[in-house]
């Protein structure tokens, strides 16, 4: 509340706002004696806390790991599984939170203090207790646990942060598939990997035929659904070992690790023919067309790099466009070899992809 608001509400006699009540802190007793452990219940719960208890350390190990407590005051002395056996497998156990653990001991001897603590104890206390002592203790250690507690959850939350932020960096927000700078690592390292293991690897393009048209005809929000829908088709053809990414535009990379050229031509074809079939769909229309693929293919003569493979498979599609488009052609092929030897010498610059349509207006890609 603003300060004057405050000042105002007391002027009136009005109650200030309290901040909101914190439920009490849970402290599991364990200790073999039941004696001891009502004795110590009753005087926890006149203090506010909740209490819980266990008669040996195999109970209190299911009941942390089930149900993690606040505090653990925790006997030393314990048949079968000592309080330090339970200390230390508390906190050797990563799955849980920090737990603070006071130990409860009869032995006052340094050397029975040391081993307590270096097993995970917190702290310690000696019997018979002195309550305000313990009570002390108690506080002392639970305001470390909520400091604690607030530190993790801070990075938590810097975690999941960054997590969001290595999302965004890495995939194209139209399409939720890989972005082009996340492509070229992923590149780098796929090639490297197969040159190492002397596996094949193939690279994909695909670019969807005469984009341009339908952002002109039917305005760009019909045209981002159509690269949705594009995506998805993608998405579903592909592997999961493949990559599948949007390499700028209407242009598509995927990256086939152990597929030999053969299978990368035949998984292009499958998908030509599935987008050639697809009808899609946006608010207000519907609408049809192509994609024309690139194919490209470790190992070879000609690639020796990852560029090699991008720029291979860029110029096989670019082929298959100049060629008619809607038709997959591969690096090594007799159309692609034949159309090279055609532009032997020509050193102009690429063509646009698009033709004129009616009205005058070139059709890109």
């Amino acid at each position: 509340m603003p300060a004057d608001l405050a000042t105002k509400a007391a002027a009136d006699g009005a109650p200030s706002p309290k901040p909101p009540a914190q439920s009490p802190a849970r402290i599991l007793i364990v200790d073999d004696h039941e004696d001891n452990i009502e004795v110590l219940k009753v005087r926890l719960e006149s203090w506010g806390y909740e209490t819980a208890s266990a008669y040996n350390g195999h109970d209190a190990l299911t009941y942390v790991v089930a149900t993690p407590p606040d505090l653990i005051l925790l006997d030393v002395m314990m048949p079968e599984i000592s309080g330090i056996e339970v200390a230390r497998q508390i906190k050797g156990n990563g799955a849980l939170p920090f737990i603070p653990i006071i130990m409860q001991t009869a032995l006052d001897s340094t050397e029975d203090k040391v081993e307590g603590l270096e097993a995970g104890a917190d702290d310690y206390i000696t019997k018979p207790i002195d309550f305000a002592e313990l009570k002390a203790r108690l506080r002392s250690m639970l305001r470390i646990k909520r400091l604690q507690d607030a530190l993790e959850e801070r990075e938590r939350e810097l975690l999941e942060v960054n997590e969001r932020l290595r999302y965004m960096s890495q995939t194209d927000a139209l399409t939720g598939l890989d972005n082009r700078r996340h492509l070229n690592e992923r590149i780098d390292e796929m090639f490297a990997h197969a040159k190492r293991l002397d596996e094949p690897f193939s690279l994909v393009m695909a670019d969807l035929d005469k984009f341009k048209s339908v952002n002109d005809t039917y305005g760009h929000q019909a045209g981002d659904e159509v690269l949705k829908q594009l995506a998805a088709i993608l998405r579903e053809e592909a592997r999961e070992i493949d990559r599948v990414g949007r390499y700028g535009g209407e242009e598509f990379m995927l990256l086939l690790p152990g597929a030999q050229i053969d299978d990368a031509y035949t998984f292009a074809e499958r998908v030509r023919n599935r987008i050639e079939g697809h009808t899609f769909t946006f608010p207000g229309g519907t609408l049809t067309r192509t994609a024309s693929f690139g194919v490209a293919s470790w190992p070879h003569d000609k690639i020796r790099e990852a560029d090699d493979l991008v720029r291979s498979s860029d110029d096989a599609l670019y082929v298959a466009k100049e060629t008619g488009r809607n038709r997959v052609v591969r690096f090594d092929g007799d159309e692609f070899n034949a159309h090279q030897a055609a532009n032997d010498g020509n050193a102009e610059p690429r063509p646009d992809f698009g033709e004129p349509e009616p009205g005058g207006a070139p059709a890109a890609g």
